[in-house]
């Protein structure tokens, strides 16, 4: 057996990559046999690194380590790395990570960079102080990084952003994964899907979200809290964006009058529904009508 199982690539980026948004710079896997120093040779000045001194990139890289353990180091501390753990390094993150010499590793990992890229990060989708983020074995999560492996590859005539499509899908498809283990089994999770189909099927009432919690059997508090880690807004802000939108569609598709609307989902003033709309939407509901 072969210390090292690898493949990995460093692509050339244009310009017409960089003004897309996001760009991938380096993607591969590795197969990393016990008792082999760590990392192989071979990779660009850029990418190595010893443990010594570690290392500083200009990128965003995704790793995903499937089998083995290790650690990885930052400013931060030290953080254990388990079957299942992705590592996220940020731009100018000093940083150093290494496979347990009795265990090895398998790792999966992508390099990119792009204005959109620093979007999702700067918006705080991935905890800046924690470079571990432990999902267990995602089938989908696999399947994205060979995904994008066979496409950069071939390099086909617009790969990049090919590519780069699927890496947005990665990182959605990671952070679904770790808003779901709050959830997934337990019983709040029922109970909010229960409350999220409560909300659509009433749209012409207020609802008052503490008798609904309390029917619910649950404190409203809390319920408030996992809903709006659930769904990244809270109940009451849920139900009034989904009266908002119907109202909308409304506006479109029938000759329904703004107060009509307004009356028939509940709101109490045509002048509340106005001002609502306005601040949710950006317009008022009779600019939208004459906009579409």
């Amino acid at each position: 057996m072969t210390d090292v199982n690898e493949y990995y690539k460093y692509l050339t980026i244009s310009d017409e990559d960089r003004n897309w948004g996001v760009h991938i710079n380096v993607t591969g896997f590795a197969m990393i046999n016990p008792g082999i120093v760590y990392p192989p040779t071979g990779h660009p000045s850029g990418y190595f690194f010893t443990w010594e001194r570690g290392r500083v990139m200009d990128e965003y890289q995704i790793n995903y380590i499937t089998e083995g353990s290790g650690i990885i180091e930052t400013r931060h501390g030290t953080f254990p790395v388990i079957p299942g753990t992705i590592i996220v390094i940020r731009p100018g993150e000093w940083h150093r990570y290494r496979p347990s010499k009795d265990t090895g590793w398998k790792e999966h990992y992508v390099g990119f960079q792009g204005e959109y890229a620093d979007h999702i990060f700067a918006n705080g989708f991935f905890h800046d102080s924690k470079p571990v983020v432990h999902i267990g074995f995602q089938d989908q999560i696999l399947k994205s990084f060979y995904n994008i492996f066979d496409v950069v590859r071939d390099e086909k005539a617009g790969y990049q952003q090919v590519a780069s499509g699927i890496l947005i899908q990665l990182l959605g498809s990671i952070i679904s994964c770790v808003k779901n283990k709050d959830f997934e089994g337990k019983d709040i999770e029922r109970k909010i899907r229960k409350a999220r189909l409560y909300f659509r099927d009433n749209l012409d009432k207020n609802i008052d979200v503490e008798q609904l919690a309390a029917e619910l059997n649950i404190g409203y508090s809390y319920f408030r809290r996992m809903f709006k880690k659930f769904t990244g807004i809270s109940p009451v802000q849920y139900h009034l964006m989904l009266r908002l939108q119907r109202a909308k569609d409304l506006l479109v598709s029938t000759d329904m009058s703004v107060k009509e609307i307004a009356l028939g989902l509940g709101f109490q003033s045509i002048f509340y529904f106005t001002r609502i709309f306005k601040k949710k939407m950006g317009v008022p509901p009779t600019d939208l009508r004459k906009k579409l």
